[in-house]
Formats: structure tokens, C-alpha cells, sequence
């Protein structure tokens, strides 16, 4: 309800020296685990007018409660009301009804007694129909029937003229009644989740509709029609299965908002470049393969989202859109940015993860604003030194497995160009290869997966002469080290499947340390490490020691395998394999050997 909720009770004190009754006009008995209607409400029958039940247990309303013929608004929402007595036609002065969350299945068709009425909320109750006697309510200005289960409207439901709020969500409509043009006033339409293959062809008819939601059904096309709306403010038609947007769209030039996620579309026409006041479009999860040039015509635009879609470059015209500020294009085939990106100095959030992109343009130093920005997933090298513009940037995502927003950057020469760029462990990122995400439920091999995302993980540097090789003693024979942050949900689940042979205490920090003896108090400098959210770079042992003790030892229940014991952090879940023999730790998972190792500590 829109009606904001007064106090527990309005009180007026007796007036009993001057002869004066004691008035009481509102009274609360909300989440009060009642089970039936309070008897001291009679009491004040002439003077009650507003009553609220709310959340209660009451599966009945007494007769007698009728009788508060002074009453206007009545609320009961989320009770156990199996019907609505017919004595509520003597509620003549009723003007705001709330009975949602109940187990109603019809109105009283003598309703219409109730000519006062202009809100009624009757939203998530099994009401199938509504009686003829409920378009009598001439004075209804609100109407909330969502998550119900009408099939159809009255065919005179148009006579509801004063109605501005209608709201039907999630129901089984598939055609609204002709009369409903006469609702004239209509300025909030909501047929969303429903089963309409076609938008009706009343609707254009209701010239003063602001809101509309359609979202949810099985349209297959946009009728140009829709463009006589021109007082349109919100659109919503995303989850259907919309293949064209009809040109006549433009029409509707208040349009604010325009939501087209979810659909089957292949492109845009260019007359949406004529839609001026647009400040949000969401064409998300299509097939759109391009963007039209007319988009950068789009001003006003604060937020674009073309995710999840077949784009294999954008618009130059895009570094029109001054005002944006949230753009998304995640999931595409972008292997490059328009250099007028820059020209969007207002952008606050950019998201282009799981693309193409080789290279960032120089320009997009531009972007002062940004604050969030995710390039994960990419095949990028480096990033331009015009990064380090880039003042307000507070969270920096480079790849899927990164554990913290923001990493240091440092200023490297590119070894070809000599062009001064920045980089760090995360870079270059490695192309991804589309067999890497094929899978065949009915022939699934965990292993091979496993060496799958292994390779995934591992970073092959451009200046790099030859593959990497390790010796005997497990060392990789290569200048740079990258020990990659693990994916913490693969590390949830593989930790689950040994959790019986692990033991509970070891150190948190992921890499190889130093442990020469286990009696004394250990000082030494980790080599080389990863972050994770408990520990930075060069963390000694003695200050990490305070999350598990200075008891480095080997752990009882550890299963031994070839001088190896399997730890786990109590904290982290980090599996980490001791070795007896090198008295040292290290990362499980993450080569070939430790794997193999990995694979017969579950057989053991």
C-alpha cells in the first residue's frame, strides 16, 4: 500500500469532565499471532476508521466487525482468510482494502456496495475470476491483483475509467478485454509473466500509459503500433522470444528506460537513435551482432548494457554518449574498442570480460571516472600507460582467478615496440580456446578436465623461447613465476572429497616456504607468493603464525604418500602438501606432479 502506516493507535484522552467519550479512530494489531479478530475492537464501531491486521493467523472476520461502518481503510494482508463475507457491502465508507497474501478465491459479487473504494490490494491469492458486481467500483483509482490466477478480465472492466494503477502480474492472461481503452487515466500498466503471445492491440489506444511491463511472456514481435504511445516513460520487454523491433518504436519519445534483455534479437533499428530522452537500454542475452551507428545520437544515455550477444565490434558513434555511466558488453567477440571510447568521460563502471580484446586504446586514459573496471577473460598483453590516469580506479579485475580487485601495477618496455607499458604477474592473458569449454555430460572425465583447466591457468609470455620444462627437483626452468590464485569454488569442492585424510592445521599462505626445523619459532620471508585475504607479499611466518600457533609440525591423520603429507588451512580451505623429506610446503594442484600426488592421496 502506498498509504504510509500511522501509529499503533491515535488516541484522543477522555474527556470525561466535559462529558466527552473517548475517541479511538485507528488501532494496529499487526504480527500479533493472532487467531481471530479482537472483541475490544467493537468497542469503538462508531469512531474506528482505520484497522490493521496484518500478519496474522485469522482465518475468519466476525460479523460484527462490519458494523464499523465508519471505517476507510481496512488491512489484512498475510492472514489465512479463506473467503470475504458478504456483509463487507455494508463497509460503506471503505476506501483502501488490503486482503493479499490470504487464501481467497473469489470477491462477493455484492462488492459493488463498496462504492467508496479506490485501492484494493489482492495480490498472491487463488482468484480465478472477478464477479461483474467488482466493475461497479466506478471510484477505483488502484488495482493489485498480481501472482493470482485469472484467465480473463470482465468484459466491462473498462467501466473502471479512474483507474491509473493496474497491476497483473503473474497470472494466466492471454488477451485483455476491448474495453479497456476506456481507461483513459491508465498510467501504470503491469501484464508482466503472463501468457501473451501478442501485445494486445487495445493497448496503443491508451495514450496516457507512462509504465508498461510485458516482460515474461511469448511475444515474438513488437507491433509499430506501440509507438503511438507517446507518453511512454518505461518499457519493460526482456525474457520473451522478440526477434525484430519494429522501426515506428521511435514514436514513443518520452522513453526513458527500455529493457529488451532476454530475447532473440539480431539487430536494432536505427531509428532508436530518435528515442532523445532514453537514459537506460538493456539489450542483453540477444543475438545482436551489431550495434547501429544512430545509438550515439542517445545523449541522455546513463547505462548500456549489450552483454551476452554476438558483437564483434562497436560503433565508433559510441564516444557520443557523454553521459554514460555504467557500460556493459561482457561475453561477445570484441577484439578491439572504438578509440572514441575515451570521449565517455563519465563512465564510472566498464565491463568487457570474456571477449577478444588484444590491446586497450590509449584513450581510454580518458576515462578519469572509472571506478570499476573488468577485463578478465581477454587475451590481453599489457595495458596502456595511459592507465596510470586512471586516479579513481578502485577495482581492477584481469582475470577470473584474481582474489583481490585492485593489484599492483609496474612500468615494463614492451620488448618489440620499446613503448612504455604496464604489467604485472597477470599478464599476458592467455587466449582462450573454444574447446576448452566443450563438455559431454554423458562422457565426462574428471581428469582430463582437470589438466583442461590446468592449462587454462598457466600464462605463456610472449618472450618466451620455448615451452617450460621442469627438472628433476620440480623447478620450472624459466625466468618468470606466476603462482595463479586458485578458484575458490574448485578448491570448496575439492576439499570436501578428502576432508576425511586432511588434517586441520597449516600455514595460509599459498607458495613454497622455507621450514628448516619445526621446534623453533620460524622467521623466514616467504619466496614467492600469491594473495590471498589473509596474507600480502613477504609476510613473515612469525606475524601469519598468529592464525594457526607457531606448531608447524607435521599433523596427525595426514595421509603419507612418497615423503608427502595433505594440510589443509582451517581458514582458507588451501590444500598444501609437507614434504618430509625437503621440509618445505607446497601449492597442491597446481603442476602435473602434484596432481598425480593429488590422485593417489584419494586412493591411499
Amino acid at each position: 500500500m502506498t498509504t504510509k502506516r500511522k501509529l499503533i493507535g491515535r488516541l484522543v484522552p477522555c474527556r470525561c469532565f466535559r462529558g466527552e467519550e473517548e475517541v479511538i479512530s485507528v488501532l494496529d494489531y499487526s504480527h500479533c499471532s493472532l487467531q481471530q479478530v479482537p472483541k475490544e475492537i467493537f468497542s469503538f464501531e462508531r469512531t474506528l476508521e482505520e484497522l490493521y491486521l496484518d500478519a496474522n493467523q485469522i482465518e475468519e472476520l466476525p460479523k460484527q466487525l462490519f458494523n464499523c461502518q465508519a471505517l476507510k481503510k481496512l488491512s489484512m494482508p498475510d492472514n489465512d482468510l479463506s473467503n470475504l463475507p458478504t456483509t463487507i457491502a455494508s463497509l460503506v465508507n471503505l476506501k483502501e482494502l488490503d486482503i493479499s497474501k490470504n487464501g481467497i478465491q473469489e470477491f462477493p459479487d455484492n462488492i459493488k456496495c463498496c462504492k467508496g473504494l479506490s485501492v484494493v490490494e489482492a495480490s498472491v491469492n487463488p482468484i480465478t475470476k472477478l464477479p461483474d458486481g467488482f466493475t461497479q467500483l466506478l471510484n477505483l483509482t488502484q488495482l493489485f491483483l498480481n501472482d493470482a490466477f485469472l484467465e480473463y478480465l470482465p468484459a466491462n472492466f473498462g467501466r473502471l475509467s479512474k483507474l491509473r494503477i493496474l497491476e497483473l502480474r503473474e497470472n494466466h492472461l492471454k488477451t485483455m478485454p476491448k474495453s479497456i481503452h476506456r481507461l483513459t487515466q491508465l498510467e501504470r500498466l503491469d501484464l508482466g509473466s503472463n501468457e501473451f503471445s501478442d501485445v494486445p492491440e487495445v493497448l496503443e489506444q491508451i495514450h496516457n500509459l507512462k509504465e508498461l511491463w510485458l516482460d515474461n511472456n511469448s511475444l515474438q514481435s513488437i507491433p509499430g503500433s506501440l509507438g503511438k504511445l507517446r507518453q511512454l516513460r518505461y518499457l519493460d520487454l526482456a525474457k520473451n522470444r522478440i526477434e525484430t523491433l519494429d522501426t515506428d518504436i521511435s514514436g514513443c519519445e518520452a522513453l526513458e528506460d527500455l529493457l529488451l534483455s532476454s530475447n532473440m534479437l539480431q539487430h536494432l533499428p536505427d531509428t532508436i537513435g530518435m528515442l532523445k530522452k532514453l537514459t537506460t537500454l538493456k539489450v542483453d542475452d540477444n543475438q545482436l551482432t551489431s550495434l547501429p551507428n544512430t545509438i550515439g545520437s542517445l545523449s541522455l544515455l546513463e547505462e548500456l548494457d549489450c552483454s551476452c550477444n554476438e558483437l564483434e565490434s562497436l560503433p565508433p558513434t559510441i564516444g557520443y554518449l557523454h553521459s554514460l555511466r555504467t557500460f556493459a558488453a561482457d561475453e561477445n567477440f570484441l577484439s578491439e574498442l572504438p578509440r572514441e571510447i575515451g570521449n565517455c568521460k563519465n563512465v564510472t563502471v566498464m565491463s568487457l570480460r570474456s571477449n577478444k580484446l588484444e590491446f586497450l586504446p590509449d584513450e581510454i586514459g580518458q576515462m578519469t571516472k572509472l571506478r570499476v573496471l573488468n577485463l578478465s577473460d581477454n587475451r590481453l598483453k599489457n595495458l596502456p600507460f595511459t592507465f596510470t590516469k586512471l586516479k579513481d580506479l578502485a577495482a581492477l579485475w584481469l582475470s577470473d582467478n584474481q582474489s583481490k580487485a585492485l593489484i599492483p601495477l609496474q612500468t615494463e618496455a614492451h620488448p618489440e615496440t620499446k613503448q612504455k607499458v604496464l604489467t604485472n604477474y597477470m599478464f599476458p592473458q592467455q587466449p582462450r580456446h573454444d574447446e576448452d569449454y566443450q563438455s559431454d555430460s554423458d562422457s565426462f572425465n574428471p581428469t582430463l578436465w582437470e589438466e583442461q583447466r590446468q592449462q587454462r591457468m598457466t600464462v605463456a609470455f610472449d618472450f618466451e623461447d620455448k615451452k617450460e620444462e621442469e627438472d628433476n627437483s620440480g623447478k620450472v626452468e624459466i625466468n618468470l613465476k606466476r603462482y595463479p590464485t586458485p578458484y575458490p569454488e574448485d578448491l570448496k569442492n575439492m576439499v570436501k572429497s578428502v576432508q576425511s585424510l586432511v588434517a586441520l592445521w597449516c600455514f595460509v599462505v599459498i607458495g613454497r616456504i622455507s621450514y628448516p626445523q619445526r621446534e623453533r619459532n620460524l622467521q623466514h620471508e616467504v619466496l614467492d607468493v600469491s594473495l590471498t585475504c589473509f596474507c600480502r607479499p613477504k609476510l613473515s611466518l612469525e606475524r601469519a603464525s598468529c592464525f594457526f600457533g607457531s606448531n608447524m609440525g607435521v599433523t596427525r591423520g595426514a595421509q603419507l604418500v612418497d615423503n608427502y603429507s595433505l594440510l589443509t588451512s582451517p581458514l582458507t580451505n588451501q590444500n598444501i602438501f609437507y614434504n618430509h623429506y625437503q621440509k618445505n610446503l607446497c601449492l597442491s594442484f597446481y603442476n602435473k606432479e602434484n596432481i598425480q600426488l593429488y590422485n593417489r592421496m584419494k586412493s591411499v
